[in-house]
């Protein structure tokens, strides 16, 4: 039981993870320190989706699983959970290149609008 909820735990923290990476960028407006995190958790997302990598929170996850007697999943978080749902037919290569690319654009729109106001301001 308690490795069936830390591995829910995991995916909701992998989740979190996900949505800061593509637009935690909006942070920076209220909090600049917010900056460096972030720059580091959108590269650090762009390069695993972009190159085919496995977040190192999805074996995590995977072992807690079978830990708890619950059956794992091969390939990554984003396979499992979201291309469900977005891309039924299953992530091929050409479209994880595109999210990886569509990380870095909504992160330099964001930060595009945040240099914007700053310089607009001073």
């Amino acid at each position: 039981m308690i490795y069936s909820i830390l591995a829910d735990i995991v995916v909701f923290i992998h989740f979190l993870f996900i949505v800061f990476a593509v637009i935690g960028g909006v942070l920076v407006l209220k909090w600049w320190w917010v900056i460096y995190p972030h720059l580091i958790s959108a590269f650090w997302a762009a390069m695993v989706i972009s190159m085919g990598w496995i977040c190192p929170l999805t074996p995590l996850e995977n072992s807690l699983r079978q830990s708890a007697g619950e059956a794992g999943y091969s390939g990554g978080f984003i396979e499992h959970y979201f291309l469900p749902i977005i891309y039924p037919e299953g992530l091929t290569r050409e479209i994880q290149v595109w999210l990886g690319v569509g990380v870095i654009l909504i992160n330099a729109v964001i930060y595009s609008i945040i240099l914007y106001k700053r310089f607009k301001s001073a």
